[in-house]
Order: structure tokens, then C-alpha cells, then sequence
């Protein structure tokens, strides 16, 4: 199993779960913004677990306020489910990180699809790496969803606090009996779970944290 490629899951889901989206190989779609209804494909690859629509759905709420203008680095990205939405959505750039050079290539073909060479680049290293070399501008979003079995969160989270701004967002999706923690910079804004993952988002500073879900 590649260590990226995150956004998929070889398992069985709920029905409630799957709802517009084919099984793997298949499709996951953009689910607003001006792409909004583009079809990604999805290959048939162990440990690809794409964010369903439902979860995309209320993540982006939560986001869209801070999505207009922003930097966003989707760290394992997989189908670009999570990064492609956000630049439909008013994201000013997106960089998507995917080592499976496969999965890497399919990116490259959808932005080509998508004329967004200018404002979504696709970088085929290793997660860890592109945050130890990253000299670009630093991220206001990260999505941090790794292959589950990897269990990659407690490498790669100390190693975005040089990568984000002041300020930054900071997603977070892990299976739902796990909840990684992001460091003493980072509070709880939102969180959620399906019956099999849990999903969060944190911001940067000392905040209020919210009630738990806020779907």
C-alpha cells in the first residue's frame, strides 16, 4: 500500500454514506463551487478511502468562510476530492501532496481537465518530505487525511506547524475510535463522526472551541 493516497476506503459503507458516488473504481464528485458536479475518478487501489459526500459536505460549511483567497495544502491527496473542492469553492491555491505516482498522474490529468494548472499543483513525493522542504507561502487550510493503517498523524502534525500561518485551519480525519491530537496550538472547532470515521477541524491560536458537531 502507498503511504498517500488517502480519500478512499476498500470497505463496505453504510448506504446512507455512499450516497452519490460510485464504489471503487468509480467516481467521486465535486460537490460545490464552480466545478461543482465534475466527477474525480477513484482507481481501485488498497487503503484509497475517498471523504464522502456527506462529510466533504459539512466540512466545507464549516470552511466557508475562511475558503475565499486561501492557501491550502490537501497533504494526502488521493482522489483531490479535498483540495480540488476547496479551489471550486474560492481557494486562491491548493497543493496536493500524493506519493502513489499513479494516483499522482490521475491529479495531474483532472487540473489539466479542469484548466487550473495556475491555481492547483500536484507535487508526487512523500508526505513528510514536501512539508520539510515546502519554501512556498505558508497554508491558512490543511487536510490531513493518511491511509488509516499507515497511522501517519503523529509524524506528519508536529510538522505543519512550520507550514501554516498564524491563523491556520487544520482538518483532521481518523478512524472513529481514534482522535489524533494536533499539539497545544491547536484548538477544537468542529468535530464529527460517521460510524466509521471522525472528523475535525482545528484552528491555530487559543479560541473558544465549539460544541462538538455543529453539522
Amino acid at each position: 500500500m502507498s503511504e498517500n493516497g488517502a480519500h478512499g476506503n476498500t470497505r463496505p459503507l453504510d448506504p446512507s454514506m455512499n450516497a452519490g458516488r460510485n464504489a471503487s473504481p468509480g467516481s467521486v464528485r465535486i460537490i460545490g463551487g464552480r466545478w461543482r458536479g465534475t466527477r474525480l475518478p477513484v482507481p481501485d487501489k488498497p487503503g484509497l478511502r475517498p471523504t464522502s459526500d456527506r462529510v466533504r459536505e459539512t466540512l466545507f460549511n464549516w470552511l466557508q468562510m475562511q475558503l475565499p483567497g486561501a492557501q491550502v495544502l490537501d497533504l494526502f491527496a488521493g482522489s483531490g476530492a479535498l483540495g480540488l473542492e476547496a479551489v471550486s469553492r474560492g481557494a486562491a491555491q491548493a497543493q496536493l501532496v500524493e506519493m502513489d505516482q499513479g494516483l499522482a498522474q490521475a491529479l495531474r490529468v483532472a487540473t489539466q481537465r479542469l484548466n487550473a494548472a495556475e491555481q492547483v499543483a500536484i507535487h508526487g513525493v512523500d508526505a513528510r518530505r514536501f512539508l520539510a522542504d515546502w519554501t512556498g507561502p505558508k497554508f491558512d487550510i490543511a487536510f490531513v487525511d493518511p491511509p488509516f493503517a499507515a497511522g501517519l498523524w503523529s509524524e506528519v502534525l508536529p510538522l505543519l506547524m512550520g507550514q501554516m500561518t498564524a491563523d491556520g485551519w487544520l482538518y483532521v480525519e481518523s478512524p472513529a475510535d481514534l482522535a489524533p491530537d494536533p499539539g497545544l496550538e491547536w484548538a477544537l472547532h468542529r468535530e464529527n463522526r460517521t460510524r466509521e470515521v471522525r472528523y475535525a477541524l482545528f484552528r491555530r491560536g487559543k479560541i473558544e472551541p465549539s460544541q462538538n458537531s455543529g453539522e
